[in-house]
């Protein structure tokens, strides 16, 4: 379906562009700076460098709220002085990346575990003559296996002369297939699944961790939940939301029509918002998808913290890149009924994560209607209970795993009902 074309009254620079995800990145930090104190923090990123970081490791129990939010921000400046030192264009992908690698350094990535999985990429792509910026994406994407990093080193009896190598030789190994490894499996979903890379961290992570079990080496997914700070936390996040509203508005003649344009996009990859309808328009789509994940948390009465944060965080940043409210509404209703009918209820831990990330299925719902959307999010919520074991926690895109999994059992029987409907129409 064809939308009217509205043009931005003028289109941001990429300078422009940078230096706003610069904001973003240096809000983080200073909201950290603002809960606690430079001691505080220091001693708090410590103790996240140094603790084992399986699901579901809040880094706020671990280290506080600002040694948290400083950790988060300051992977968020990593990433765009790569772009920036690459000259990337900011386009959805980079906006993507950058959100889901901040929020998840809310969780799982830290200054610390994320660096030696990009490397074995970048091994990769030298041995391959492939140029660093083809790989950049999949290299930062592939942090989603950081914890292996942290887990070997650190939550081993063995001498740090084993565990030292060992966790190096492993996240460098795991950095140097993900690329391939990925490429194939986006066949798997047939980009239905926005998380291809949490997609192909679970089926590598099941190697990986097969192999350590094998040598004494157990990870066990852990439960590190914190509650209590909704109120301090939805301020926050809607300053920053509300403040990306204004800026999108601001470059946008009609922000409502260039939010209806978007959501007449399927989102099945690669759909880039920037690329197709601006940076501007952009911005909206990713402030009202944000107030979206944040309703249902609070409608349903679940917690603000690492977890569920860096979940909205990802939503938001997938709105850069293939998500929008059309498509992403019938998987939360999908999940919401599913709790009904569960022992978990809507505000469990888990299944709220499932419902913020496991709208990485939304373009099932924006090519096959919001009837199949309601069924694929009523099946993954099932599935991401069920898979974590299997990767031992591992792989922080869990719900990228489970969705890739659905995906390609569902879209045939999808593709088979619409064949079925067509012939007898």
């Amino acid at each position: 379906m064809k939308s009217q074309s509205v043009k931005a009254i003028n289109a941001p620079s990429e300078h422009t562009k940078f230096s706003i995800l610069l904001v973003f990145a240096l809000a983080m930090i200073g909201f950290g700076f603002s809960q606690n104190t430079p001691g505080e923090i220091w001693r708090g990123l410590g103790a996240i460098m140094t603790s084992p970081d399986t699901l579901i490791s809040d880094y706020i129990g671990i280290g506080g709220i600002g040694a948290t939010f400083v950790n988060a921000g300051s992977l968020a400046l990593v990433v765009l002085l790569i772009i920036h030192r690459l000259q990337l264009p900011i386009d959805g992908v980079a906006i993507s990346c950058l959100f889901t690698v901040t929020g998840v350094g809310l969780f799982g990535k830290n200054l610390f575990n994320i660096w030696l999985i990009p490397l074995g990429v970048l091994i990769y792509a030298n041995r391959q003559n492939k140029p660093i910026k083809q790989v950049l994406y999949g290299a930062l994407f592939g942090t989603a296996l950081a914890p292996v990093t942290t887990e070997i080193i650190f939550s081993t009896v063995a001498s740090p002369w084993i565990t030292l190598p060992l966790g190096i030789i492993t996240s460098l190994l795991i950095g140097f297939i993900l690329i391939p490894v990925s490429t194939n499996l986006l066949k798997v979903h047939q980009g239905f699944n926005l998380y291809n890379m949490g997609f192909t961290a679970g089926v590598v992570g099941i190697i990986f961790v097969s192999i350590l079990n094998s040598y004494g080496i157990i990870p066990i997914p852990q439960m590190i939940w914190t509650t209590g700070n909704n109120r301090l936390f939805t301020v926050f996040l809607l300053s920053l939301l509300l403040s990306m509203l204004g800026i999108g508005c601001y470059w946008e003649r009609n922000p409502w029509l260039k939010l209806q344009q978007i959501c007449q996009y399927s989102g099945q990859l690669r759909t880039d918002f920037v690329v197709l309808t601006g940076f501007g328009a952009t911005l909206i789509n990713m402030a009202v998808t944000g107030f979206m994940a944040i309703a249902y948390i609070l409608l349903v009465g679940g917690d603000l913290n690492g977890p569920t944060i860096g979940g909205i965080l990802t939503v938001t940043g997938f709105a850069a890149f293939g998500k929008h409210p059309r498509n992403i509404l019938p998987i939360f209703g999908g999940i919401y009924l599913a709790s009904l009918s569960k022992v978990l209820a809507a505000n469990d831990a888990v299944m709220v994560l499932a419902a913020l990330l496991g709208t990485t299925l939304a373009p099932i719902a924006g090519k096959y209607g919001w009837f199949w959307g309601v069924i694929a999010g009523f099946i993954h919520c099932s599935a991401v209970q069920s898979v974590a074991v299997l990767h031992g926690g591992l792989n922080l895109y869990n719900n990228g795993f489970a969705a890739g999994i659905v995906a390609a059992v569902l879209i045939p029987v999808i593709e088979i009902g619409e064949r079925y409907k067509s012939n007898n129409s």
